[in-house]
């Protein structure tokens, strides 16, 4: 969950950054949230995949 929260964090700051005009903060605050969520998304994923794999089989 700490992955997410960054990256809402950083989306938050870039909106009210290019808001107020400051477009280089804003443009690197939209980046760091990008990567965030796209490690976020694989990481979810991997965990995903991981548990149902190990899910014990009933017969």
């Amino acid at each position: 969950m700490g992955l997410l929260r960054w990256a809402v964090i950083f989306l938050i700051v870039a909106l009210v950054a290019g808001l107020l005009g400051f477009s280089g903060i804003s443009a690197t605050a939209s980046g760091i949230a990008k990567v965030l969520f796209y490690i976020f998304l694989v990481v979810f994923l991997v965990l995903l995949l991981l548990g149902f794999m190990h899910r014990p089989r009933v017969h």
